[in-house]
Protein backbone atom coordinates (compact mmCIF):
# COMPACT_ATOMS: atom_id res chain seq x y z
CA UNK A 1 0.00 0.00 0.00
CA UNK A 2 1.22 3.34 -0.45
CA UNK A 3 0.15 6.37 1.33
CA UNK A 4 -1.02 9.44 -0.50
CA UNK A 5 -0.70 12.90 0.68
CA UNK A 6 -3.42 14.89 0.77
CA UNK A 7 -3.28 18.90 -0.20
CA UNK A 8 -6.05 21.15 1.37
CA UNK A 9 -5.90 23.72 -1.34
CA UNK A 10 -8.59 26.23 -0.90
CA UNK A 11 -8.30 25.80 2.83
CA UNK A 12 -7.56 28.51 5.38
CA UNK A 13 -5.33 28.00 8.44
CA UNK A 14 -7.00 28.22 11.80
CA UNK A 15 -6.62 31.08 13.95
CA UNK A 16 -5.63 30.81 17.81
CA UNK A 17 -5.52 34.68 18.29
CA UNK A 18 -8.69 36.52 19.63
CA UNK A 19 -9.96 38.90 17.14
CA UNK A 20 -10.79 41.72 19.56
CA UNK A 21 -8.64 44.71 20.08
CA UNK A 22 -5.22 43.95 22.06
CA UNK A 23 -5.70 44.68 25.76
CA UNK A 24 -2.70 45.86 28.26
CA UNK A 25 -1.69 43.02 30.56
CA UNK A 26 -3.29 43.44 33.74
CA UNK A 27 -0.94 44.28 36.77
CA UNK A 28 -1.79 42.30 40.03
CA UNK A 29 -1.70 45.45 42.13
CA UNK A 30 -4.48 47.23 40.10
CA UNK A 31 -7.87 45.21 40.50
CA UNK A 32 -10.67 45.77 38.27
CA UNK A 33 -13.49 47.69 40.64
CA UNK A 34 -15.60 47.82 37.69
CA UNK A 35 -17.56 44.76 38.49
CA UNK A 36 -18.20 46.04 42.28
CA UNK A 37 -20.59 48.69 43.05
CA UNK A 38 -19.69 51.29 45.69
CA UNK A 39 -21.86 53.50 48.02
CA UNK A 40 -22.21 55.87 50.57
CA UNK A 41 -23.62 54.53 54.04
CA UNK A 42 -24.08 57.20 57.11
CA UNK A 43 -23.48 55.10 60.54
CA UNK A 44 -23.00 56.96 64.09
CA UNK A 45 -19.48 56.48 63.31
CA UNK A 46 -19.68 58.36 60.63
CA UNK A 47 -20.04 58.49 56.27
CA UNK A 48 -18.61 54.83 55.34
CA UNK A 49 -17.58 54.22 51.69
CA UNK A 50 -18.78 50.90 51.00
CA UNK A 51 -17.70 48.32 48.19
CA UNK A 52 -19.58 45.02 46.97
CA UNK A 53 -16.79 43.09 45.98
CA UNK A 54 -17.64 39.88 43.50
CA UNK A 55 -16.19 36.84 43.57
CA UNK A 56 -14.20 37.04 40.68
CA UNK A 57 -12.24 40.59 41.70
CA UNK A 58 -11.78 38.61 45.18
CA UNK A 59 -8.41 37.37 44.95
CA UNK A 60 -6.90 37.05 48.67
CA UNK A 61 -8.74 35.18 51.72
CA UNK A 62 -9.81 38.60 54.23
CA UNK A 63 -10.66 37.51 57.88
CA UNK A 64 -14.11 39.48 58.72
CA UNK A 65 -14.39 41.23 62.16
CA UNK A 66 -17.57 41.05 62.67
CA UNK A 67 -17.64 36.97 62.79
CA UNK A 68 -13.46 36.49 63.41
CA UNK A 69 -13.72 33.83 60.55
CA UNK A 70 -12.34 33.79 56.77
CA UNK A 71 -13.75 34.86 53.91
CA UNK A 72 -12.00 32.44 51.22
CA UNK A 73 -10.82 33.49 47.76
CA UNK A 74 -13.19 34.33 44.94
CA UNK A 75 -16.27 35.12 48.04
CA UNK A 76 -18.39 37.77 47.31
CA UNK A 77 -18.26 40.24 50.24
CA UNK A 78 -18.33 43.75 51.44
CA UNK A 79 -15.22 46.05 52.01
CA UNK A 80 -15.90 49.19 53.98
CA UNK A 81 -13.98 52.00 55.61
CA UNK A 82 -14.46 55.73 57.01
CA UNK A 83 -14.78 58.30 54.22
CA UNK A 84 -11.61 60.16 55.85
CA UNK A 85 -9.80 57.00 57.12
CA UNK A 86 -8.51 54.71 54.50
CA UNK A 87 -6.41 52.87 57.23
CA UNK A 88 -9.80 51.51 58.60
CA UNK A 89 -10.72 49.87 55.31
CA UNK A 90 -12.20 46.11 56.43
CA UNK A 91 -13.47 42.80 54.26
CA UNK A 92 -16.72 41.90 55.89
CA UNK A 93 -19.10 39.43 54.78
CA UNK A 94 -22.00 41.14 53.56
CA UNK A 95 -24.15 39.54 56.35
CA UNK A 96 -22.39 40.90 58.89
CA UNK A 97 -21.78 44.06 57.78
CA UNK A 98 -25.78 44.32 57.30
CA UNK A 99 -26.07 43.19 60.78
CA UNK A 100 -23.43 45.05 62.45
CA UNK A 101 -25.51 47.09 64.40
CA UNK A 102 -27.53 44.61 65.73
CA UNK A 103 -24.68 42.10 67.35
CA UNK A 104 -24.05 42.35 71.03
CA UNK A 105 -20.48 42.86 72.64
CA UNK A 106 -18.59 40.10 73.21
CA UNK A 107 -17.91 39.69 77.20
CA UNK A 108 -16.19 36.82 78.13
CA UNK A 109 -17.26 35.86 81.64
CA UNK A 110 -15.97 33.42 84.10
CA UNK A 111 -16.83 30.19 84.49
CA UNK A 112 -17.78 31.02 88.38
CA UNK A 113 -19.71 34.75 87.14
CA UNK A 114 -23.24 34.14 87.97
CA UNK A 115 -25.82 33.90 84.84
CA UNK A 116 -28.17 36.82 84.95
Amino acid sequence: MKSEIVNNVGMSPRRNHPKGPKRAPRNDEERDISLSTQTFEEHAEGLYIVRRITGSTSTKPYRCPGCDQLIPTATPHTVAWLEEDVESRRHWHTVCWNKRNDRKPRTLKSKSAPRY
